[in-house]
């Protein structure tokens, strides 16, 4: 499409003073959806980013009299971009220095308002999406989260529509073992993160104590750049341990800040001033299941603006 720029437009802003045409209205239109799809997908900001240039490329190269749907031609786009990204993402892991977590989203207040969406984007959820295969996990993100026609995930996968209702099914039954059990409260949720805030700033730490389950993971992300534990460390007596250790050696040092992570209550904890760390829970039963820290700098770069998730 001459004379249409190359880079992804960002924000409908900049196109107020006049009228876009239509290749890129109908990418403004469909930009933050079209994010979300990739970043439930990849789990990486950063890389959902990517997907959108590359989708935006591939796009202004289509000529519009042929597509019927727009939003759905996009979504098949960012679909495909992104099943080619998380191949190439599932070799990179494999040499990720430690444990890898998702990039931690600075998210808008609505996303928490739909409660679906931000149980697909919470930590817990996305690490279980990461046990899926990338067909399945673009089936079932396409299917469940964003209640797309089989129809229309079949292009997007190359698939038939027969074939991606069973990999639907296939998908849910192996995320319904995996997911968390019942529906995490955001009440819930910010208990256990306020009672982290208090340790952290009384040095108290049995009201912690007391809502961790006895099979408690404690995971943390730093990349190779950052201090973090290598691997997952398990129960409640050696999570509770490693925390008191830490927290004993920063006391007074760190500030905490409660926001809202890809749609639930987190904290920011300050070391020095600089942002050191996200903190994310997951609850099953009133419990805390699983505590996860983001301490890698280049998964933190999002936390600085919220950023815009639609279905």
């Amino acid at each position: 499409m001459p004379g249409t720029s190359q880079t992804a437009p960002a924000d409908p802003a900049g196109t107020r003073e006049h009228r876009p045409d239509p290749a890129t209205a109908a990418f403004l239109t469909h930009r933050n959806l079209l994010f979300t799809v990739a970043y439930e997908m990849l789990g990486s900001a950063a890389d959902a980013e990517d997907v959108l240039q590359e989708t935006w490329l591939r796009w202004v190269g289509v000529d519009l009299d042929t597509v019927r749907d727009r939003r759905a031609y996009l979504v098949r786009i960012t679909t495909r971009q992104a099943l080619t990204r998380l191949r190439t993402l599932g070799r990179r892991k494999e040499s990720y220095v430690g444990s890898w977590l998702p990039e931690p989203l600075l998210t808008t207040p609505d996303v928490a308002e739909d409660v679906e969406l931000a149980e697909s984007l919470s930590t817990a959820m996305l690490l279980v999406l990461e046990t899926l295969t990338p067909t399945e996990r673009a089936v079932f993100v396409l299917r469940d989260v964003f209640d797309l026609g089989y129809d229309e995930i079949a292009g997007a996968v190359d698939k038939t529509p027969a074939a991606a209702r069973q990999i639907a099914h296939r998908a849910r039954a192996h995320v319904a073992a995996r997911r968390p059990r019942g529906v995490t409260s955001r009440t819930e949720t910010r208990d256990a993160l306020d009672a982290f805030r208090r340790a952290v700033e009384t040095g108290d730490l049995q009201g912690l104590l007391d809502i961790l389950a006895p099979d408690v993971v404690l995971v943390g992300d730093g990349g190779g750049v950052k201090q973090a534990v290598p691997r997952p460390v398990v129960g409640s007596d050696k999570v509770a341990r490693l925390l008191a250790a830490g927290l004993g050696r920063v006391a007074g040092a760190v500030s905490v800040r409660p926001v809202e992570v890809n749609g639930y209550p987190a904290l920011l904890l300050h070391l020095a001033g600089e942002l050191d760390s996200v903190l994310t829970v997951r609850v099953d039963d009133g419990l805390v299941t699983g505590l996860y820290a983001v301490r890698n700098p280049e998964k933190l770069s999002h936390m600085a603006r919220e950023t815009a998730l639609r279905r």
